[in-house]
């Protein structure tokens, strides 16, 4: 298929005159493609535009890696311009293509394939590529860079393998790398050549709380470390430290810089320095040929932070259009994207003769603010803990404004001790359009009340949809709401209101999930803190919830907390209306034998139990226990060879069996033996709410497969897998999930089900109403589609449940775990 204006042999045909000029760009990144949105919208009948990209992918935020590699978005979340996008506006995308040379005489560009297009104005839009220190073993397979999507990719393989992974460089990439990584599970060291981390853009205070912060979450920093070389044989294997240290490595990420990528501007003739050298205007020493974004050179200054190259952009479409704009550098602004650690800085806080600092500590909530002031004005800003002020901050810095009069508090932000104070719909309305609120976009409050006010944009997602503001990181989703609300009035519609955990917090369920994984958080205490609880050791509703959500986030590292369990899980028995307990011991898929019934009736006798049932579950249930004989009811029982069947439990109750093929003449398999695996894998787990399980031997179902919450059909080709399902007031049938042939596909089945309630359903929430909440498709996608994740979950089950089968009853019994809970009161007076 050749290009529109070629002819048959790749070239552009000469001699036919197009209708359009032609516009070529080099380079299918953030800072080119944002030109071409300006220029589409500035003139859009201009030119036909055709656009090479190195990568085989659309235009995605290449700021947004760092929460792709921790887990926090998806590709397909980060993707700036779509396929679709290029196709609507009548762009040819041409991805998977570098171009490898520029004829600027005959104003022709050929890519690697062969491929010759001419054209008109040729825009370099070339980007950058990271430094690779120059030390011994640097290519070696195992060290990667971090600049674009073939690296995160890179990572995520490495850390999927577990290991140590080494950082060389404590700046913004590095930082953000080291994070996912160690969110996914490795081992990570920083090592940084400076004395403080991100010296370029935070103050020593601030690194200083920025690095315990790192290392309150298992990232180990090294401060002052020169690399001497990274050792290895095939591949990467550690790095070596100039005063002797070796750091064992897995995996090595080099994130110390970057430089132009200006070789092709370079090999073209074109004027170059440390990038390729442009006007004010971003015209190249060719007339025409122009450059945008990392690769340039402006006035002797290289940028490589987002904010810059918009505006650069802005000024280049304006010059495309023959406009007259002048682009005469930045002031730029910096936020870490690691979730939870709230990091800003802007200006110049170096200090210095003529200069004032104004600086505020809160050493209990971690909160650093320090501003730089000259001549009335704001020079520099550097916050830490409390970064909400940064945008007016970063406002008053831009705009040169006069400070005086707002000298003495602005320290505690915008509009403190006015009448306004506290009211952040207030506080945005004074916000200046020139203000940036979406710094991931370069979106200004200007350009986002316009499209509010000339497009009628009443919602968040109107907005997102034509401006792009919110629609990457989402910090400043507040800001945005925030001035809909102030711009379109009653107009304004808020998203759907989500239901709080409880009355602690305005974090719903699955937000305090996602939060405790991604912001590394292993305690109570940390996640009120980093979540910013109203009350000071939470509540009856959320404690047991948040305790779960620990306890299923961290196996073998949380400790369980037992103030937050209900008093049938702190007791290990059902407390009935009498305040006596029922106790039931498990029975592996239903079976029993003569000792353990003798061992039963012993018990009876000897406590004086005055009711024993059995059980819809196949169970005994042994009713009015004594509390304080339940430890003595324990050790007989245990003595007997019994544990607790956990019938009080947030977790695996039962699993109902029928006799199968063992006895039955209609049974197919051996239900029972798999009924006894079942329950010997999944007992003492903990779940969101009860759990019982059932394996019929064949379809007349006599063990009610088909209303658990994961039940088992066997018929003479294997087992029906059927999820979902409840008896009790709302009666709920089981969904189809799968058919599978051997038992042990029915164990890992089972296992990754299990695992995926574990990490997705919210506290209380019993499979029941969460599939039908997420989907019998969401299920079928992540265990029946996905064979590989589904033998992740299993395996994840099976590593929780290492550190979760142990008999709650004996160690109460024989090791006096919580004997205090078994205690009479004692008798005063």
């Amino acid at each position: 298929m050749h290009h529109p204006l070629s002819s048959p042999d790749g070239r552009i045909a000469a001699q036919d005159a197009p209708r359009k000029e032609r516009l070529v760009v080099v380079g299918n990144g953030m800072a080119g493609m944002r030109t071409v949105e300006e220029l589409l919208a500035k003139a859009p009948d201009r030119y036909e535009i055709t656009v090479f990209g190195a990568e085989p992918l659309p235009n995605y935020n290449r700021i947004m890696l760092s929460p792709v590699l921790a887990g926090e978005k998806t590709f397909d979340q980060i993707v700036l311009n779509s396929r679709a996008w290029y196709e609507d506006n009548a762009i040819t995308l041409l991805t998977g293509e570098p171009v490898e040379s520029v004829d600027r005489a005959a104003k022709t560009v050929t890519s690697a394939s062969g491929r010759v297009v001419g054209y008109d104005r040729l825009l370099l839009a070339t980007g950058s590529m990271p430094f690779i220190i120059p030390v011994p073993g640097s290519t070696l397979p195992g060290v990667i860079g971090f600049r674009d999507l073939a690296d995160v990719d890179a990572m995520l393989a490495a850390a999927a393998k577990g290991g140590r992974a080494v950082v060389i460089g404590g700046g913004l990439l590095g930082l953000e790398a080291a994070n996912g990584l160690r969110v996914k599970g490795m081992d990570v060291t920083v090592i940084h050549l400076m004395p403080t981390l991100m010296e370029r853009q935070l103050d020593p205070s601030a690194g200083m709380l920025l690095q315990r912060e790192l290392e309150r979450r298992g990232i180990t920093v090294l401060t002052g470390a020169d690399t001497a070389e990274i050792m290895g044989g095939e591949r990467a294997e550690a790095v070596r430290l100039k005063d002797g240290t070796e750091l064992p490595a897995d995996i090595v990420v080099m994130a110390v810089g970057i430089r132009p990528n200006m070789a092709l501007g370079k090999a073209a003739g074109l004027e170059c320095g440390r990038g390729i050298r442009v006007d004010d205007a971003m015209r190249t020493s060719d007339p025409a040929v122009f450059a945008v974004g990392e690769c340039v050179e402006h006035r002797g200054v290289t940028w490589g932070l987002v904010a810059p190259l918009f505006e650069m952009a802005k000024v280049l479409a304006d010059a495309l259009a023959d406009g007259e704009s002048a682009y005469t550098g930045s002031v730029t602004s910096t936020k870490l994207k690691v979730t939870g650690v709230d990091v800003f800085s802007a200006g110049d806080f170096s200090g210095g003769e003529g200069t004032e600092e104004i600086v505020f500590r809160d050493a209990a909530r971690g909160v650093y603010k320090r501003l730089v002031l000259k001549d009335d004005k704001l020079l520099g800003a550097v916050l830490y803990g409390d970064t909400k002020d940064g945008g007016w901050y970063f406002s008053l810095l831009k705009d040169g404004a006069d400070v005086s009069g707002e000298r003495d508090t602005m320290i505690f932000g915008q509009g403190f001790g006015g009448a306004d104070a506290g009211n952040p719909n207030a506080a945005v309305a004074a916000l200046p359009d020139s203000a940036e609120i979406c710094g991931c976009n370069g979106v200004c409050k200007g350009t986002i009340v316009q499209a509010i006010t000339s497009k009628g944009l009443t919602s968040l997602d109107e907005v997102r949809a034509h401006t792009k503001a919110s629609a990457s990181c989402g910090s400043c989703t507040g800001t945005v709401e925030r001035l809909l609300a102030v711009t379109a009035g009653d107009a304004f519609k808020a998203g759907p209101a989500v239901k709080p955990m409880c009355k602690c917090t305005q974090h719903s369920h699955d937000v305090v999930r996602a939060a405790i994984v991604a912001k590394n958080l292993r305690t109570m205490p940390e996640v009120f803190q980093a979540l910013e609880w109203t009350t000071a050791d939470g509540c009856a509703s959320c404690r047991p919830a948040l305790n779960y959500y620990l306890l299923c986030a961290w196996p073998g590292e949380y400790a369980d907390d037992y103030q937050s369990r209900f008093i049938n899980e702190r007791a290990h028995a059902n407390i009935q209306k009498d305040g006596t307990y029922s106790v039931v011991p498990r029975m592996w898929g239903g079976l029993t034998s003569a000792s353990e019934l003798r061992a039963i009736a012993d018990v009876v006798d000897k406590f004086a139990i005055p009711t024993v049932k059995v059980t819809g579950g196949q169970r005994i249930d042994l009713f009015g226990v004594k509390k304080e004989d339940l430890p003595a009811v324990w050790a007989d029982l245990n003595a007997a060879g019994m544990v607790s069947g956990h019938a009080y439990a947030k977790g695996l109750r039962t699993v109902k069996t029928c006799v199968g093929s063992e006895w039955c003449r209609f049974g197919t398999q051996d239900s029972t033996g798999l009924g006894v695996k079942l329950e010997r894998m999944t007992w003492g787990t903990w779940t969101p709410h009860k759990v019982k399980l059932a394996v019929s031997g064949c379809p007349r179902n006599c063990a009610e497969a088909t209303i658990k919450d994961l039940g088992v059909v066997c018929v003479d080709s294997g087992y029906e897998l059927h999820v979902g399902g409840n008896g009790g007031l709302h009666v709920r049938a089981c969904d189809l999930l799968a058919k599978v042939a051997t038992e042990e596909e029915v164990l890992e089945y089972t296992g990754a089900f299990m695992q995926l309630y574990r990490e997705e359903a919210r506290y209380l929430e019993r499979t029941a109403p969460w599939v039908e909440r997420v989907g019998l498709d969401h299920i079928k996608q992540a265990l029946v589609e996905d064979p590989e994740g589904r033998k992740a979950l299993h395996a994840r089950f099976l590593f929780s449940q290492s550190f979760s089968q142990d008999d709650p009853w004996a160690e109460r019994a024989a090791k006096g775990v919580d004997r205090h809970e078994f205690s009479l009161l004692a008798k005063v007076g």
